[in-house]
């Protein structure tokens, strides 16, 4: 990944350049510009209180080659885990700045999150995967939990694995979960050109693309 995820908007303007100049143009049409396919986990104590979420997020090919620009590595084409582990750093301090594209709510009641534990970074078929587990600041015994997983001003789409999207573990046998995609909207957001998005008109547009689980536990 970039030095940082679009920390001071330094990986927003450099992408928005790159489209304008694939596209020829000085204002790129296309938006969002990172796509990443996601994968989570809603992870319960033993006790059945729910205490956090386990992400793993797949980067575009595109994305991934510009982000492993200037990493060493002892073989060519191979990047460990150690060799990764001060990108997967950078990375999920400059999450911080953006909620970590998760919003919950237990019972209604806004739920937030601790800093990302257990995180790291795996190259695997020309693409980087950003592991990490964001815990919860007081552990959930609601009987409702919500969460959501988007960007706002939607310079990242997220895309969840078509088999096993979302899984609980550890969770009571009594909890059910409940799983939406967004709504296609692509020939709204077509309409939109980078400018809308660069002077904040449509600074929560993302949410029409929000990811949402649902959590009941009875």
């Amino acid at each position: 990944m970039a030095p940082r995820f679009r920390g001071d908007n330094v990986l927003r303007v450099l992408f928005g350049l790159i489209v304008a100049l694939s596209l020829g143009t000085a204002a790129a049409e296309a938006h969002p510009h990172v796509w990443i396919t996601a994968r989570s986990e809603v992870v319960y104590a033993p006790d059945g209180v729910m205490t956090g979420v386990r992400h793993a997020w797949t980067f575009d090919d595109m994305f991934s080659t510009y982000a492993l620009q200037g990493v060493a590595t002892k073989t060519k084409g191979v990047y460990t885990r150690e060799e990764l582990a001060p990108l997967a750093q950078t990375n999920v301090e400059s999450l911080k700045d953006f909620a970590y594209f998760t919003f919950a709510k237990a019972d209604g009641k806004k739920a937030k999150f601790e800093e990302p534990v257990d995180y790291y970074l795996e190259y695997k078929d020309s693409a980087l995967t950003l592991h990490f587990v964001l815990p919860l600041k007081a552990p959930a015994t609601s009987k409702q939990l919500a969460l959501e997983v988007f960007d706002p001003s939607y310079f990242i789409d997220f895309k969840f694995e078509d088999k096993d999207p979302v899984k609980l573990i550890g969770a009571p046998a009594t909890c059910q979960m409940q799983f939406q995609r967004p709504n296609d909207e692509t020939a709204n957001t077509q309409r939109l050109n980078e400018q809308n998005f660069l002077n904040g008109d449509n600074s929560n547009y993302g949410a029409m693309f929000a990811n949402k689980i649902m959590v009941n536990c009875p």
